[in-house]
């Protein structure tokens, strides 16, 4: 995990590859659970036996939306900042599922700084590029342009 002093560090990292998460398993339970969660038991995600038949991955497949709530915890994996009042997830500009995931499959979050800007309230915006790499495959599972604001503490 890589440690930054101030938010205001980001200012001159724009460009650079802030690092790369651990790999997480994605397996049938997770993927249940959430569909229990969000209510959204389509037979892709939770029909082991049809699932198997007619989808090209012979088995389920998590949910986009399971992908992409993974975002903010393997996020804090990768880079932590001290002298930080709060952080806030200002939103996403961007989001394509690029690759099914298998229930199995192993992902992992990789992020690059796109922007960084000054705001006149004294926070540190952040525009990062989030890539959720999905082992075995040429294809990410997702590409995500996700935004944070950071604010000195």
């Amino acid at each position: 995990m890589a440690r930054f002093s101030h938010p205001d560090v980001f200012l001159d990292l724009v460009g650079e590859d802030l690092g790369v998460s651990d790999w997480v398993l994605i397996d049938q339970t997770m993927i249940d659970a959430f569909a229990d969660a969000t209510n959204d038991h389509q037979w892709v995600h939770v029909d082991t036996e049809r699932s198997s038949r007619e989808l090209p991955t012979r088995s389920t497949i998590a949910h986009g939306f399971l992908v992409l709530s993974l975002l903010a915890p393997l996020s804090y994996e990768i880079f932590d900042v001290d002298n930080v009042a709060h952080e806030l997830n200002y939103g996403l500009n961007k989001v394509r599922f690029t690759a099914m995931v298998p229930a199995g499959s192993l992902v992992r979050l990789r992020q690059a700084l796109t922007n960084a800007e000054k705001r006149d309230d004294g926070g540190v915006y952040l525009d990062l590029l989030a890539t959720m790499e999905l082992q075995g495959s040429e294809r990410p599972a997702a590409v995500i342009e996700n935004l944070r604001l950071i604010y000195p503490g």
